[in-house]
């Protein structure tokens, strides 16, 4: 049940991030036809990332021993900041936004590279705290698609201010569950 709780807390702010980011490509007028394509390859991004930093917080965290959760906890708490900070160029991301809902082949790997920066850091923490790989693959999976779906459909209906919301919510949650995190282990739970 723990790693249940952990989990959700970890990778439930990942969909806000999504949802944000899919906003972003609803309130720019993305057609409904590109809609699926698009939701499918943040779903590839948004998923896979977090696998890939799991993957290699686990390697660390055979390395690191019983600092791993400590670790885990400051890369969370990293995560969270960041995600609080205002974009310094959000110009720039809503057109790699806008390109990667038209790229093809290769563009694709790297504008989904771009966008889903945020989703290896909480991967990484997900592999320092030794989360269950299954769950954290499915639970990613089917959050980023139904973000992606909802973000798409209902960005051109909301505006900026509740997309950055959802991004910033996002960060104080992580922040919030690096704090539960250093309770539990303060208290040894």
């Amino acid at each position: 049940m723990r790693d249940l709780l952990v989990t959700a807390g970890v990778l439930l702010p990942l969909a806000l991030d999504t949802f944000a980011l899919a906003s972003a490509l609803g309130m720019a007028g993305l057609e409904p036809r590109h809609r699926l394509r698009v939701a499918l390859i943040f779903t590839a991004f948004e998923a896979g990332m977090p696998i890939i930093g799991l993957l290699a917080g686990r390697i660390l965290g055979g390395f690191i021993g019983e600092w791993a959760g400590w670790g885990g906890i400051i890369v969370l708490a990293a995560a969270g900041i960041l995600l609080l900070r205002p974009a310094k160029d959000e110009e720039a991301e809503d057109r790699r936004l806008r390109l990667l809902a038209h790229a093809r082949g290769l563009a694709i790997i790297d504008l989904g590279l771009g966008i889903s920066v945020d989703e290896l850091t909480v991967g990484f923490s997900a592999g320092l705290l030794a989360l269950p790989l299954v769950l954290v693959v499915i639970w990613i999976a089917v959050q980023a698609f139904a973000a992606a779906q909802v973000g798409l459909r209902f960005g051109s209906r909301i505006g900026e201010e509740v997309r950055e919301r959802s991004e910033q919510a996002a960060g104080f949650a992580l922040i919030v569950v690096a704090a539960i995190l250093v309770g539990l282990k303060l208290l040894n739970v």
